[in-house]
């Protein structure tokens, strides 16, 4: 147990899918066989199941780079997960995407000081796992699913006064979330494999924006290759 996790040892699986929504933890599992709740402090809602035989788990993060890493780095130092994968929704940057589209991170930027204050001031630049991020490209494909890979911009800040957006968006970045650089930093940390995948919620430029009801609803193709990808990598 830590301060966060109340799970016991072995209770946690390998690969353990991460949404911010603790609500969301909870629609994932029960979408797992034999669901088990592992996880209740500060009703951050953690779960263990199965899917298509193979053992995998659930944890809800909270919102934003700090809150995630509290989660992230517990999982990997005290349970010994090897895989994360980030299950969230995030704000397109480039007008060829469209409410509802589904986005492999391949890399992450950020305005967050958190890297530059591990590092003494380096620029470390953080990425997905290869395996995973090409295993995510191959389920979308078994499902027919049209997905997006490319990197993205995990803010600090989610009411914004200023259009930073838009100088990461001249170079390609496809998408404004707020977690995915620490994942794959702390990943990276610890020798063990992450992936954000992300539904878009919003769109930037213009405000439009998925209803509550609809996020949860539109992110059935995300945790669909979430989970495919979670029992391929750990059968």
């Amino acid at each position: 147990m830590t301060v966060h996790l109340e799970a016991k040892p072995g209770d946690i699986a390998d690969t353990v899918l991460l949404p911010g929504d603790p609500l969301r933890a909870q629609a994932i599992a029960d979408r797992l066989d034999d669901a088990s709740c592992t996880n209740r402090v500060r009703g951050m809602l953690g779960f263990t199941g199965t899917f298509e035989g193979v053992r995998v788990s659930v944890q809800g993060t909270g919102m934003g780079l700090p809150s995630l890493s509290i989660y992230a780095h517990e999982l990997m130092v005290d349970y010994g997960v090897k895989r994360l994968i980030r299950v969230g929704t995030c704000g397109a940057m480039q007008p060829h995407l469209a409410l509802g589209d589904v986005i492999l991170a391949m890399t992450a930027s950020t305005d967050s000081n958190l890297n530059r204050r591990q590092l003494d001031g380096l620029d470390f630049a953080p990425c997905a796992s290869f395996a995973l991020l090409q295993a995510a490209v191959a389920a979308a494909a078994a499902l027919g699913l049209t997905v997006h890979v490319g990197g993205v911009f995990s803010s600090d800040v989610f009411y914004d006064d200023t259009e930073a957006w838009k100088r990461l968006a001249a170079y390609g970045t496809l998408v404004e979330e707020m977690e995915t650089s620490a994942l794959y930093s702390l990943a990276a940390k610890h020798g063990a494999e992450a992936l954000a995948i992300l539904t878009v919620s919003d769109l930037i430029a213009t405000g439009e924006a998925l209803s509550s009801a609809d996020r949860e609803q539109r992110c059935t193709a995300m945790i669909d290759v979430a989970l495919k990808v979670a029992a391929g990598a750990a059968s």
